[in-house]
């Protein structure tokens, strides 16, 4: 668990004159006593993933079934390995030598999976795969370590190949799933599916991969259509954007992962929409009300808990919240890092993992991803 003195740094850290709490640096000791906890933790996750990668080298699986999982088919697992297996690709990527060997396992898995297909007339998980195959294999690309392995040129090719089924597979922005009966193209966007595709196709075109532009500006524009003057989006793209229900789905206290991802992604793109003060706008509500992602997290039922949250939204925020947080001004960056930190920490297992919901064997290996990614951002600010 972590050290009391950290703990006391969260609870009692005060906001600076503008209210923004995360304008204010921990003091040395307990930025010490935290950063420790957090490489400790971060270790852990390291050696949990690189247990853990399958004979294939992909991580996750069909295995451990529950009550609840009773509709996928043998394509939606695709999607789901290769959309776990890319995340996990990623937070390795920041992990040096000792993630090399596991990586180049990795890759030909996630070459092998840019074969994959819409997963029926109505799931279309298969965005995920596309989506998270494209991004890490991105960055993947523009790593030094990788410009000139024999292998460049093939996973380029399967770069290509995500990309161009995820710029056809939107509506104007991304969804995941279709109606059965119109579903010869989708017809859902979502906020934060589009905010995923927006900047794995950012990612791509900074590797040097030529992207749909069109793609990417529609991607964009669903994201702006989705936000709302409370710094809520929306979940879905709708004709008026709308918080709805004072308990609703569209309310700040439903939106405190995706508005981080939302935000990412619109700078990320070049959008003015948000600026710093938006930033810091969000990540003050993301912790401020993180309770309302805390009592969703693990529960079995998508959109059961307070303001219809869902618990795979939990891993998710937070790693969008590092992404946040390295878009501010420096100076104000130490703070936020501090309090993302103290959270990845306490909620992580005892064999090192990080989960969120249940649903197979895959939650297991994105939320670990998801959660290392966010400790190398915020042990970034606090050890500088």
């Amino acid at each position: 668990m972590i050290a009391t003195a950290a703990l006391a740094l969260v609870l009692t850290q005060a906001p600076d004159a503008a209210g923004t709490a995360g304008a204010v640096r921990p003091a040395p000791a307990l930025a010490a006593a935290l950063v420790s906890e957090a490489r400790a933790a971060r270790e852990r996750a390291l050696h949990f993933l690189l247990d853990a990668q399958n004979a294939d080298g992909s991580w996750g699986g069909a295995r451990n079934a529950t009550y609840n999982d009773l509709w996928e088919n043998p394509e939606t697992h695709e999607a789901w390995t290769v959309a776990t297996s890319g995340l996990v690709v990623m937070a390795l990527l920041g992990e040096g030598d000792v993630a090399r060997a596991a990586l180049e396992r990795a890759l030909p898995r996630l070459v092998r999976g840019s074969a994959l297909q819409r997963c029926s007339e109505w799931d279309l998980d298969d965005f995920w795969g596309y989506a998270y195959g494209l991004q890490a294999l991105a960055r993947v690309l523009a790593d030094a370590r990788f410009a000139r392995a024999p292998e460049h040129e093939e996973l380029e090719r399967a770069a290509r190949a995500y990309h161009d089924k995820l710029a056809h597979m939107r509506s104007g922005g991304w969804g995941y799933y279709a109606n059965a009966e119109d579903a010869w193209r989708p017809t859902w966007t979502t906020s934060f599916g589009s905010a995923t595709a927006v900047l794995a196709l950012v990612d791509a075109r900074a590797a040097g991969l030529a992207i749909d532009d069109q793609a990417l500006r529609a991607g964009v524009r669903a994201i702006e259509l989705c936000r709302l003057p409370t710094d809520a989006y929306t979940y879905s793209l709708e004709a008026v954007a709308s918080p709805g229900r004072a308990e609703g789905i569209d309310q700040l206290k439903s939106s405190l992962g995706r508005s981080q991802a939302c935000n990412v992604a619109l700078r990320a793109a070049g959008s003015k929409a948000v600026d710093d003060a938006a930033l810091a706008s969000a990540l003050d509500a993301f912790f401020e009300h993180h309770r309302f992602l805390q009592i969703a997290k693990g529960r079995p039922i998508p959109h059961e808990a307070y303001y219809r949250v869902a618990s795979y939204f939990y891993w998710y925020g937070h790693w969008h919240a590092a992404l946040a947080l390295e878009e501010l001004p420096k100076e104000r960056r130490a703070g936020y890092a501090a309090q993302l930190a103290h959270i990845v920490v306490e909620n992580q297992e005892e064999d090192g993992s990080m989960w969120d919901h249940i649903m197979h064997d895959y939650p297991r290996f994105y939320g670990t991803a998801y959660g290392v990614m966010a400790l190398q951002i915020a042990l970034g600010e606090l050890v500088d």
